[in-house]
């Protein structure tokens, strides 16, 4: 169980992460535009099923890894800072294409599940993230490594979930405007882009045990 210090910055910067515009965010609110509350509802909750593969294969790969191989930490957590500054720069630099977002057929719920859970599985940069932002908030000194990853994980997917399906029953009923201005906020993009940076400076600087 990670310490009480490190799982309340895990939650604030899981709250920041999941209100920030995504391809995923962009395919719930596709589905609710074009077909409704229960298209939306299902397709956050086939987001909310991949990121459960994602997590789970950083919990077991990433601990089996680190356990037959100590120096693989370093890399990992210097890959992951370097990526996670990326994503902040990224951030900063570019905007969500939201109209992009009306192309997109009607099909039934099962198959907007399945279609939210091959989207997200399928996007490595999902899985970059994952494997850079989880493991920056465990502690090898507290127990399982694969366990502590795992709670973080469907914390993570818990707090996501949420947000998606607020967002799908918001663009369900207002989507035109949602939209429109969704992401437009250039002081909502520099904040989660300094939380970008800010995490992988702060995993870069993390020692081993601390």
């Amino acid at each position: 169980m990670p310490d009480s210090g490190n799982l309340l910055l895990f939650l604030l910067a899981t709250l920041a992460l999941n209100l920030t515009p995504g391809p995923d965010m962009l395919y719930i609110i596709a589905r609710s535009v074009g077909q409704g509350r229960a298209a939306g509802i299902a397709s956050a909750l086939g987001i909310a099923g991949g990121c459960v593969v994602h997590t789970l294969a950083v919990a077991f790969g990433l601990a089996q890894l680190l356990a037959a191989l100590p120096s693989a930490f370093d890399v990992v957590r210097y890959a992951g800072a370097a990526y996670l500054v990326y994503l902040g720069i990224r951030q900063l630099r570019t905007r969500p294409n939201l109209p992009a977002a009306r192309a997109i057929g009607h099909d039934d719920l099962a198959t907007v599940f399945l279609q939210g859970v091959t989207t997200n599985v399928l996007n490595p940069k999902v899985a970059l993230f994952f494997l850079a932002f989880l493991p920056q908030f465990t502690d090898p000194a507290r127990g399982s490594l694969a366990l502590q990853i795992v709670l973080l994980g469907a914390l993570f997917n818990i707090s996501g979930t949420i947000v998606n399906v607020a967002v799908a029953l918001l663009a369900s009923r207002a989507g035109d405007w949602l939209r429109g201005r969704l992401g437009a906020s250039l002081l909502f993009r520099w904040a989660t882009s300094g939380m970008f940076i800010g995490l992988g400076v702060r995993l870069a600087l993390m020692e081993r045990g601390s």
